[in-house]
Parts: C-alpha cells; structure tokens; sequence
C-alpha cells in the first residue's frame, strides 16, 4: 500500500515550515484513502484523524479550525482536513442527535470504532503501517458491506450512505447482519428523522455512482426506500405491456434506465429525470393494467412534488418535468409531420435551450434502453431526427424576418417565423414531399 500523501514543505525554507506546522500529536490518513489504494483506485483526498492534541495546541501549530459540530482543522499549506480523534453518544433522533467527546486520551480505535463500515474504519500512519482494527481489509477481499458496531444504528444517514457505497462498489453486498439492523432502523422510525437536504445529497451522489441501481435495491431492501420516495417504491409490481417492454415490471424497467443513463455517463439532472420520469405509472387504476394511459401529467404532478419535498435544485426537477411530459411524445416523433414537429420542439423549449434538449434526449435514450429483450438494442432514432429539425428550426432568422414583415405587427412577425422554421424542418431529406402546410400523422401531442 502507497504512504500516504504528506504536506508539501516550503521550498523556500522546508526544514522551518516543516517545525512551524508539524502536527501535534500523532497523525493518520483514515477513511476513504485507505480504502481505495487497498482497492488500487485513484485517491483524491485524504483526512487525517489526529490523536494526542488539543485544539489550542493544533491553532498554536498554525492550523485553521473550520468544524461546526466536531474538532476539525486545516493544515496551513496542504489545507487537508484534520480532525481530532473524537467519540460520538447518542442524545436525541436523528442524524444531529449526537454529543461529540474530542480529547487527548481518545485513542485512534475508539475513533474508527463510531465509523459506519469497516472498510471505511481503518488508518495509516505515516510509517506505512495499516491500523485495522475491525476486518475492513477482510471486507475488502470478500466484497462485502458491515457495519463497524451497533452505533451504526444511531445514525439513519447511513443508510443512504451504505446505499450509495454499494452504487459506487456494485459487486459488494451487504452483510446480513447490516441487512436486519437496517431494516430495525427503519420500523424504528429513524429515517423519518431524516433532513430533506441531507436525503437528497446522498440520492443525487448515490445516482452519480457506476451502479445506480444497487442505491435504491439497497433502500428498498430494508423498507427505507418507501420512506425517503415512496412514489419511487410504489412502481415495484407494477405491469406495463410486455410487446413494449419485455422486463414488464415498471421497477425493473426503471433501475434498466438507470444503468443505461450511468453506461452513456448522463450527468445528475438527466439521471435524476430518468428516475422520475415514469412516477405516473404507480398510480394507474389497476382495471387498466398494463396500459397506462396519460401517466405523463401524473408523473409531472409526482416529480413536483418530490423536488419541493426534498428541495432538489432547479436544473434536476425542471429537466425531470419536461422529460416526464414529453418523453412519451419524443418516443414517437417518427410519425411527427413538419408542425407537429415544431411545436414538440418548442415545448421542450428546444431551440432556446439546446443543451437541455440534449440532455432531455439523453434521458429519453436511456429510457429507451432501459427495456428488457432486444427492443433496448435498437438504434434509438429520434435523436438524429430531432436534433436536425432544433437546427434547421434555429437556422431561421428571425430578425429577418420581422425586417421583412415590417408594419404586419408582432403576431404577423410570429406567424412569418413558424411558418418558416416548419418550412426549414420540412426541407430536412426524410420530409421530402411533406409539405411545411401538412401534417404526415397527427400531432404528437395527440400522439
């Protein structure tokens, strides 16, 4: 295993820069950056637990305090985060329900021990030497998910944070004792403590993981998925018809999606659409299975209401309503005539925002292939077709336009604009004998 990292020395003067910021006490890498050179990934960052050092000690070293709830400090030169080793007690529900003990005497193992899982509960020091004190190399090799001890049950945020370590490592599982002691957490009510900010910044970088599926099969394993989105949970059992989709059940067609989003290396309003975008469907009458007529606005209504729940940003949740309104209409744009064309483009405001359009596209694609059977293998067309007619449509020049149409008025200069862009679409070579006045199908919004 590589030494970890230290602090760069001054080059101007290393050997006094090196005794003004030494480090009181004795410091370790811990956490993640063990973890991952054990796997022979690529380390990022390092934090450092350090033991034997007061807080006054570490501000007379030159370090800069910076923890709200805890003992945390950063180097002057490197600005690594160190902290002091500390032990956690539960006082009330929830994640922030905990008093902090940072102390001298606290010894670097009872530090890994409030840790959540043992892979993520071991330390090096600067000699080189592993400290792992609860099996989290054995882990390691064995591919497995544990929790470090019963305190890990003190805190429902890592549930989502196990989740998301079995989005970001897919081939691990969970071990069944950490299995039955999140289930306990859940029928214990502790993930309805759960702040919104915090569900939503582990979901958004659990659904930036290779795996996203293996988030919310983890969540819904143990209940906590119906907590935290239960329009999300709902779809499980849910049939859709199988001529559409072989894998039929609408939750399995959506974890597809996901893994196709993560497979094209969709960014998170795109990936976060995708897990919206069919919300609709749990909610259909069951008289109507497997069809599930205007699921679309249903699903918009739902995806509103989870992005004010949980106060997702606004590029997530806008994306994710248009795409829940309209990937349904993009899907089928192959039987769309020049203005049924152009008005599915200018209700995905297209033309003004073409990156969105992209990224509307590339949630629809991946919908698309998240299909079981061979209908997901199929080229997915509408991308090609669309993205010519958003550029012959944008071509038009509009002021140009209104130069020529002059006194006629705004909806003169409105109507002479439509009028061409359908024209510019309708030149596109699969147009060829469609005039711009004519429709080949109805509109896709009747689609």
């Amino acid at each position: 295993m590589p030494t970890p990292p230290q602090p760069p020395a001054s080059p101007a003067s290393p050997a006094r820069e090196a005794d003004a910021f030494a480090v009181p006490g004795t410091a370790y890498v811990v956490g993640g950056a063990v973890r991952d050179a054990l796997l022979g990934r690529e380390v990022h960052d390092c934090d450092w637990v350090v033991v034997g050092a007061t807080p006054q000690q570490m501000l007379d070293a030159g370090f800069r305090a910076v923890g709200r709830d805890f003992p945390v400090f950063l180097h002057p030169r490197s600005h690594a985060e160190y902290a002091l080793a500390r032990t956690e007690r539960k006082t009330a529900p929830g994640y922030r329900g905990f008093a902090v003990h940072a102390a001298p005497g606290v010894t670097l193992e009872q530090d890994l021990q409030r840790r959540d899982l043992t892979i993520n509960a071991m330390a090096q020091g600067a000699d080189g030497r592993l400290v792992d004190p609860f099996g989290g190399r054995d882990d390691l090799r064995r591919r497995v998910l544990r929790h470090v001890s019963p305190a890990f049950a003190e805190d429902p945020v890592r549930i989502l944070r196990l989740a998301r370590f079995a989005a970001r490592f897919g081939d691990f599982t969970v071990a069944d004792e950490t299995r039955q002691l999140m289930r306990a957490m859940v029928d214990a009510g502790e993930v309805d403590a759960l702040v919104p900010e915090r569900v939503w910044q582990e979901l958004a970088r659990g659904l930036l993981e290779a795996s996203p599926r293996r988030l919310f099969e983890v969540l819904r394993d143990c209940g906590a998925l119906a907590r935290v989105l239960p329009e999300v949970d709902a779809l499980w059992g849910v049939p859709q018809p199988p001529e559409h989709h072989p894998e039929i059940d609408c939750g399995e067609h959506l974890m597809l999606v996901l893994q196709a989003a993560a497979a094209m290396g969709a960014d998170l309003p795109t990936r976060w659409a995708c897990l919206m975008h069919d919300l609709g469907k749990a909610t259909t009458p069951r008289a109507q299975w497997p069809r599930h007529l205007d699921h679309e606005q249903r699903s918009v209504a739902l995806a509103a209401a989870v992005a004010q729940r949980l106060r997702v940003p606004a590029d997530c949740a806008e994306l994710a309503a248009v795409v829940a309104a309209e990937h349904g209409h993009v899907h089928r744009s192959a039987t769309c005539g020049p203005q049924a064309l152009l008005r599915l483009l200018q209700r995905c405001d297209a033309l003004r925002r073409p990156q969105r359009f992209k990224q509307l596209l590339d949630a629809c694609e991946a919908d698309h292939r998240g299909r079981g059977g061979d209908v997901g293998r199929r080229p997915y067309a509408p991308r090609a077709r669309l993205l010519a007619a958003a550029a012959a449509a944008a071509a038009v020049d509009a002021g140009a336009l209104a130069r020529q149409v002059g006194a006629g008025g705004g909806a003169a200069v409105a109507q002479a604009v439509q009028r061409a862009r359908s024209a510019a679409i309708a030149a596109l070579p699969e147009f060829a004998g469609v005039g711009p006045g004519a429709e080949a199908v109805d509109d896709a919004a009747n689609g």
